[in-house]
């Protein structure tokens, strides 16, 4: 299998960060509320072995608002917000993810891409460093644009529910 070193993106969900190690690079993030776990419809974010397997939002301006991986046409302000408070803003870009393990993060009922899990931006005004998403990996909409320009589709990324050493 990997090792570590071969991750382009590692994601440590005990200190809510994302990190580029080989740019030596550390980002805040804010991973699925309902804790850890890769069972489909949990709301949770899924451990392990993962690639980027699509890339959406290239030419987008920061803030697009997404939906079913479709711009819309909107850019997400304050206003924009407060009318659709019910909303999951997904914007700026998606790091669409897929597992590499097959039993644990792909296949029958924990498929982390059936499960539309991504790296994308969300409103600025949305806390870092505290899990708040739906299962997502949700992060600064300036920061996900940079990651999303500085990484390549099937990217190797590595999820860890404690510690990373390395």
């Amino acid at each position: 299998m990997y090792t570590i070193e071969h991750a382009d993106i590692l994601i440590d969900l005990e200190s809510q960060t994302l990190a580029l190690p080989k740019l030596n690079k550390f980002y805040l993030i804010s991973s699925g509320l309902n804790g850890i776990g890769e069972q489909e419809n949990s709301g949770k974010t899924p451990r392990g072995w993962h690639t980027v397997a699509q890339k959406i939002g290239h030419d987008l301006p920061i803030n697009a608002v997404l939906k079913g991986r479709q711009w819309t046409g909107e850019v997400y302000d304050a206003e924009l917000g407060a009318s659709h408070p019910e909303r999951d803003w997904i914007l700026s870009r998606i790091l669409w993810l897929s597992g590499l393990e097959v039993g644990f993060n792909q296949g029958e009922g924990c498929d982390t891409f059936n499960r539309y899990i991504y790296i994308h931006g969300t409103p600025d005004s949305e806390p870092m460093g505290i899990p708040k998403s739906h299962g997502c990996i949700r992060m600064n909409s300036q920061q996900v644009k940079e990651i999303f320009d500085l990484v390549e589709e099937e990217a190797l990324v590595y999820i860890s529910q404690s510690k990373i050493n390395g």
